[in-house]
């Protein structure tokens, strides 16, 4: 099938949190494919060498893709080479709102954990066929609403999976953990802004990255921040905050380390199939 890939451009670190932020590099291209189930891209994870991806789309799909870099590390190509459709614990695939998957992560073993709204829940899923290995239930007391669960899902180094509500109507957001068969709660993260989370990753060094978004009437918004996690307390540097419309919907995020050392970022967009919208993909190199 036909796939497509357009650069946008390229933009420095003015787009940071101050003149001197923290992103040296920052790539835009739109990804375009004519499958119909193509869109609604809404997490991502990166293979460690920063050469094939797995994502999942909102309407029930996983998808696993090679990506062509030049000398550079440059993002060139993108081919998917694996689709299946999610399926329910029956083996019948999915239609909304079961299949509203928003969070993915993908723990060291390999195992991959994906995290839907409307029936909430996540589920340890076969990326073969799409098929659930196991469920699990959100923590007792979450403020999960309809459209608004677990969209931030993330694994750190021991397999151990974090989640962050989407709505949080408080001045605190609750990380959850989930680790040997039980969640708590690891930290709360300040809530002083529109923003809410909708992605999140941890890199080799155990700093949680955090995607969030809002809405304007001049377009969405974007805020990148990355948490360092210590005894139980929480403390965060914003990397990155747009104003209105200067990216689409912005809702996967994946940090990898590239070959020469450098901590790499990922984000994707999801178009809600609409033909106002589009698949972005931005690529960022984080030096602080």
């Amino acid at each position: 099938m036909l796939q497509i890939l357009f650069a946008l451009g390229f933009a420095s670190a003015a787009f940071a949190a101050g003149a001197n932020g923290p992103i040296a590099q920052h790539q835009q291209l739109t990804w375009e494919h004519d499958a119909p189930w193509f869109g609604g891209l809404s997490g991502v994870e990166m293979r460690a060498d920063g050469k094939q991806l797995t994502a999942i789309s909102d309407r029930g799909r996983i998808i696993v893709a090679d990506l062509s870099r030049d000398a550079l590390g440059t993002l060139t190509g993108m081919e998917i080479i694996h689709s299946v459709a999610l399926r329910d614990k029956n083996g019948a695939v999915m239609d909304k709102p079961e299949a509203d998957a928003e969070g993915l992560a993908i723990a060291p073993d390999g195992s991959i954990f994906i995290s839907y709204e409307g029936d909430h829940r996540i589920a340890r899923t076969n990326l073969a066929d799409g098929t659930p290995l196991q469920f699990i239930a959100p923590p007792e007391g979450a403020l999960l609403r309809n459209n608004a669960g677990f969209e931030a899902l993330a694994v750190d180094a021991t397999g151990a999976l974090y989640a962050l509500p989407e709505d949080n109507r408080g001045d605190q957001i609750p990380l959850y953990k989930y680790q040997d068969g039980t969640w708590r709660i690891a930290t709360y993260l300040e809530n002083d802004s529109p923003f809410v989370p909708v992605g999140a990753d941890f890199d080799d060094e155990g700093r949680l990255y955090l995607l969030e978004r809002t809405v304007t009437p001049l377009g969405f918004r974007t805020r990148l921040r990355r948490i360092e996690l210590s005894g139980g307390q929480a403390s965060a540097v914003t990397l990155l905050q747009t104003l209105p419309a200067r990216y689409d919907n912005l809702e996967a995020l994946t940090v990898w380390r590239d070959a020469i050392g450098r901590t790499r970022v990922m984000m994707i967009s999801d178009d809600n199939f609409l033909s106002v919208q589009e698949t972005q993909v931005i690529e960022l190199t984080i030096t602080q």
